[in-house]
């Protein structure tokens, strides 16, 4: 891969899949000798105005602390069962590294978090208060090619998020449910840690055993095939397909602490994707990095805020997997208030606290004090009875 005449290994592209987040959890100098390639990453202008980085009078830098902005698709197809044909980011994750780079922090922005939309001359938005999630679909609307309403949709999402954090993103990028699947596929699995008995709304199975699709809208609930049932993921750690791992990170309805936990699950799927990748021989192997460079396909796009790529993997290439830190908002506790018969989250003023350190680049000093906002990471725990903890079989549930 050649990116502004610089020589960059195929395993930043790999990264670059799992979200970037990989791309700041360099996999080290054996891949470096292994993968080289000539090729590009697709990157296109997500971030403009006050929230760009570039945009701010010192200009982007990434010498400093780093916050990237990552944005996941529910894409809903006009004319399925109970959809609306709207696009919303129903993943929104703030990727914090402190200026001495050694680490790096994954925090979750509640999709419901009641905020002020700012009106959008690009697509007619007037504005409006209303769930985060949906600056991305009011940016998103209107004429134009997919990259560019998915474009406008992040650049209004970031706006949204610079106006009530005061953070501006060196970088951002975007992939869709679809793109999270396809990477897991490539990758034959992830090993993930069921902490919570979550049922489906999205997957069953039939009389036979097999995994039938389904589908759910707030107005007729689950609807499965007549004689399904939902699927269930019992707790336990085991090894999941693309298909079971996209829907366990997807349920937030039978989870004790609802979308705080679909985020920590989410969380954990990227981790567990960056795991993957640095464990399982794929950066060795050149026809296993071709399929996973494949897999994202059209679902990825980036914007690296003019810092050239190389810039970013050279910057971050010591950092691994294990050096990631999942951070929930409102320490994980739920703060739902019902406005006009709408169910909306707050954040707590530690939660803006914790946004403003990602600011300053004062992260590590607000979570030394506040431990509470450090989320689960996902790893197997010893049973009570301190037996060794279960090894992780495959999973039973087809593609």
């Amino acid at each position: 891969m050649t990116i502004n005449g610089r020589e960059v290994p195929r395993w930043a592209r790999i990264t670059l899949i799992a979200v970037l987040v990989a791309a700041v959890l360099g996999i080290g100098s054996v891949a470096v000798a292994r993968g080289m390639v000539n090729g590009s990453v697709p990157q296109t202008e997500l971030l403009q105005g006050e929230a760009a980085a570039a945009n701010s009078e010192t200009g982007n830098s990434i010498d400093g602390p780093v916050n990237l902005l990552l944005a996941g698709l529910d894409a809903r197809e006009e004319g399925s069962p109970g959809q609306t044909g709207s696009v919303l980011a129903d993943t929104i994750i703030i990727l914090h590294v402190p200026a001495t780079h050694d680490r790096a922090f994954l925090i979750s922005i509640p999709r419901d978090w009641r905020v002020d939309i700012p009106a959008y001359s690009k697509t007619g938005f007037t504005g409006s208060t209303e769930k985060i999630n949906s600056a991305f679909g009011y940016g998103y609307q209107g004429d134009g090619s997919e990259v560019e309403k998915r474009a406008r949709g992040m650049e209004l999402l970031s706006t949204t998020l610079h106006e009530e954090t005061g953070i501006r993103f060196n970088g951002a990028a975007i992939i869709d449910f679809g793109g999270f699947g396809s990477v897991v596929h490539a990758l034959g699995g992830v090993d993930m840690c069921v902490d919570e008995r979550a049922e489906s709304i999205h997957l069953g199975r039939d009389a036979n055993g097999k995994l039938v699709q389904g589908w759910y809208s707030e107005a007729y609930g689950m609807q499965l095939p007549p004689g399904a049932t939902p699927l269930v993921h019992e707790e336990g750690c085991r090894r999941m397909n693309a298909t079971e791992a996209l829907d366990y990170v997807r349920i937030r309805k039978s989870l004790s602490d609802g979308d705080y936990g679909r985020q920590r699950h989410q969380q954990q799927l990227i981790k567990a994707i960056v795991d993957e990748a640095t464990t399982s021989g794929v950066l060795t192997d050149l026809g296993k990095l071709n399929a996973l460079v494949k897999a994202a396909g059209d679902t990825f796009l980036l914007d690296t805020g003019g810092i050239p790529l190389a810039d970013y993997v050279f910057t971050f290439k010591n950092l691994r997997s294990g050096d990631l830190t999942l951070i929930k908002t409102n320490a994980g506790e739920v703060r739902t208030v019902q406005i006009d018969g709408v169910a909306y989250e707050e954040l707590d003023e530690r939660s803006l606290s914790m946004l403003a350190a990602a600011k300053t680049g004062d992260l590590d000093a607000f979570l030394a004090d506040h431990p509470e906002f450090v989320a689960e990471q996902g790893a197997p725990a010893a049973p009570a009875s301190g037996a060794p903890a279960p090894s992780m079989p495959a999973s039973r549930v087809p593609e």
